[in-house]
């Protein structure tokens, strides 16, 4: 009787070892994954047609180097001259930069973007991601 005893809690052991190694490996690879989803949506937004030429894909590029306030200047100065859903892009870029020190800027730029994007835009699933923060 002992040794059953003693193989079940063996095996009871082994199984839960299995199931948290199990565990382990999913944590790790979501962690992956949201990782990769952060690259690729960078790279999306670069990719998104609206900007007409490459010197204002050139100044944009230095006003997100230098920050919110540069890049709200170089929104006003070209923002006529983008479409969407760059312009939209741009716009949410913007919203993240000035949150913190403007949050009532970045909530009205966001409703903004929100109203005009359609959901078939390829925006949209930042916009749902943002939501939670800008609603």
């Amino acid at each position: 009787m002992s040794k059953l005893i003693g193989i079940l809690i063996i095996a009871l052991f082994l199984f839960c070892g299995y199931h948290l190694v199990m565990y382990y490996d999913k944590v790790q690879n979501e962690k992956e994954d949201e990782g990769k989803q952060a690259v690729a949506a960078r790279q999306v937004g670069d990719r998104l047609p609206g900007i007409p030429t490459p010197e204002l894909r050139t100044s944009l590029g230095a006003a997100e180097r230098e920050g919110g306030a540069a890049l709200g200047r170089w929104l006003k100065a070209h923002g006529d001259d983008i479409r969407d859903p760059r312009k939209a892009w741009i716009e949410l870029d913007y919203c993240v930069l000035i949150a913190r020190d403007n949050p009532a800027e970045a909530r009205r730029i966001f409703a903004d973007v929100k109203a005009r994007t359609p959901a078939s835009s390829p925006v949209w699933p930042r916009i749902k991601e943002l939501s939670k923060t800008y609603e």
